[in-house]
């Protein structure tokens, strides 16, 4: 028996990965910061390069790095979508072999020391872990901005349950109508048109996520996800699609009867692993 195959290039991409911009503005005595880290890829045919190690259309990904932190300055640093849309479009438009352009921003928060009861001008301190995540991609078929946060660590010291489970002959787990509930969030929403307030959409979405964590009384983290979803779709129609991933953060009662102790869900030991991943996408019909 005879097999004849043949060997192709698939798809590909090259970019710079992680550059750090940190951008401070200064037209005032109250200066303002931006800090993020900036991952760019380029898309095109860029088979010579790949074949016969011919680098004639390719853009060194040491000049992506460069037009990064140019660009911070050049065309400015405020919402991280509307830079990565700058980014994007400038390498789909301006240099010749690129056909397509995806750009992701993450940002880290910073928070005003308070000096007498009021933030200071010039010194700030990181917040917490959570970042907020933007990826734009921009190619032939348009436009595309998806942006979200993650590492956001949320916690609810009742309001959840989980009971009524399927059981196997493996199945040790009791039920619970009383538990701690938390996570760290990872969610990101696709937008339906580059054309809004990023900021505010942004925070906007944030806020309900929160709330909708706090007030639904949870009787399984999955229908808390599709809540969260579903409120934030209802309240912002330029959102086409939310994705949530939540690692359940495990807290365990704490057995103290050996010490002579009652534990009414008050002591818990918090487990780092392993961990239930409970994953959902909410979208329109």
């Amino acid at each position: 028996m005879t097999t004849t195959s043949t060997i192709t290039l698939g798809a590909n991409q090259y970019g710079k990965a992680e550059n750090r911009v940190v951008r401070i503005y200064r037209d005032s005595p109250r200066h303002e910061i931006r800090d993020v880290t900036v991952s760019t890829a380029l898309r095109g045919d860029f088979t010579a390069a790949h074949l016969e190690g011919d680098q004639a259309q390719v853009l060194p990904t040491d000049t992506q790095k460069n037009t990064c932190y140019a660009y911070a300055k050049e065309k400015g640093l405020r919402e991280i979508e509307t830079y990565g849309l700058d980014l994007a479009r400038h390498f789909v438009a301006d240099v010749e072999p690129v056909t397509g352009a995806r750009v992701a921003v993450d940002e880290l928060f910073w928070d005003r020391v308070e000096v007498g009861g009021q933030g200071h001008d010039h010194t700030w301190v990181r917040r917490g872990p959570e970042v907020r995540t933007t990826v734009v991609t921009v190619d032939g078929s348009g436009e595309q901005v998806v942006s979200g946060l993650r590492d956001l660590v949320l916690l609810k010291s009742t309001g959840s349950e989980f009971a009524g489970f399927l059981t196997d002959g493996y199945t040790t787990l009791a039920e619970t109508h009383d538990r701690i509930m938390s996570t760290s969030l990872v969610a990101t929403w696709r937008y339906a048109t580059t054309e809004l307030d990023w900021d505010k959409t942004w925070s906007d979405v944030r806020r309900i996520l929160l709330e909708q964590f706090a007030v639904v009384h949870s009787k399984a983290l999955q229908q808390t996800l599709w809540e969260m979803g579903r409120a934030a779709l209802e309240a912002h129609p330029e959102v086409a699609e939310i994705s949530l991933s939540a690692p359940n953060k495990h807290h365990f009662v704490v057995d103290l009867s050996p010490f002579g102790l009652d534990n009414p869900n008050e002591v818990f030991y918090a487990a780092d692993r392993p961990y239930g991943l409970i994953e959902a996408t909410v979208t329109r019909s």
